[in-house]
């Protein structure tokens, strides 16, 4: 037995497929949020056994009351869905992070993919990283092969790097075992930024978009990041701590000079303890 149910069989030709799952890289739901806006709409192709892969207790469903009766369930899911993008098929694979059965999954949906001609993989992430919001969401890549990154998108960071693995990376590294071209782009997200992040989920769009060489439909997404953009300008002038460390991220951008490691984590921990911890959506 699989781990997934075809639920539409329709022949597609040469489709890319594109993933994106909450949690260990999603930083701001930005990776997330884009692949809502690339399924809105979109048909559904196959489903995938929650029984199987999630921990209930750490990804609760969650209950509708209505008037004291019990009302509906909702459920933690992973689908799998078509759409068209240009003159392309495209096929998103988006939901929860998988709390089991990992390598299982990645077998399921290698097979699933052939079945599918799926031509071309595509991860989608965030990660939290020491960016200033005043300048472009810097996107890096992931790359089984050259030339396979587009738009100038430049894979890293160079050398060896240990850090614990999401499913997607799993998956990622399955399909280029299995001979298909697999990449993976990656909005980096300030870390002194909670809530959802629309400035990077519209830049991962926009990559999509110079990748597949096709005009995608912001939707509210631009709407959102202009919005996100304003409040943050405002927190930031408010406060002169934070006002200070934004006008120095800024500078290590302008310089092209990224922060060493020891730099980037007494930065971080004196923000935060400056910060005193604050949970707000605001720097």
């Amino acid at each position: 037995m699989t781990l997934y149910r075809l639920r539409d069989s329709e022949p597609l030709v040469a489709p890319t497929l594109i993933a994106a799952f909450d949690g260990w890289i999603d930083a701001g739901g930005a990776s997330t949020a884009t692949a809502g806006r690339l399924a809105d709409g979109a048909g559904l192709v196959a489903t995938f056994d929650g029984d199987v892969l999630y921990d209930y207790r750490a990804r609760r469903p969650t209950l509708e009351i209505v008037d004291g009766g019990l009302a509906e369930l909702t459920w933690p899911e992973l689908s799998l869905r078509r759409t068209r993008i240009g003159d392309r098929d495209v096929l998103v694979l988006s939901g929860a992070e998988p709390d089991f059965h990992w390598q299982e999954l990645a077998d399921d949906l290698i097979e699933l993919a052939g079945r599918l001609g799926v031509a071309e993989w595509i991860s989608l992430g965030a990660i939290p990283a020491a960016v200033p919001h005043t300048r472009p969401v810097p996107i890096i890549g992931s790359a089984s092969g050259s030339g396979l990154l587009r738009g100038g998108v430049e894979a890293g960071p160079q050398g060896r790097l240990r850090v614990p693995s999401a499913a997607i990376s799993v998956l990622e590294l399955a399909a280029a075992r299995a001979g298909m071209p697999a990449l993976g782009y990656y909005a980096q997200v300030p870390h002194y930024v909670s809530g959802p992040y629309a400035l990077a989920a519209l830049e991962l769009l926009r990559t999509l978009g110079r990748h597949l060489d096709a005009e995608i439909p912001e939707g509210p997404l631009a709407g959102e990041a202009v919005q996100l953009r304003t409040h943050l300008d405002a927190a930031t002038a408010e406060d002169e701590t934070t006002r200070k460390y934004v006008e120095r991220l800024e500078a290590m951008v302008d310089e092209a000079r990224l922060p060493s490691g020891d730099e980037l984590i007494s930065d971080i921990e004196r923000f935060l303890r400056e910060r005193g911890g604050e949970g707000s959506q605001r720097p």
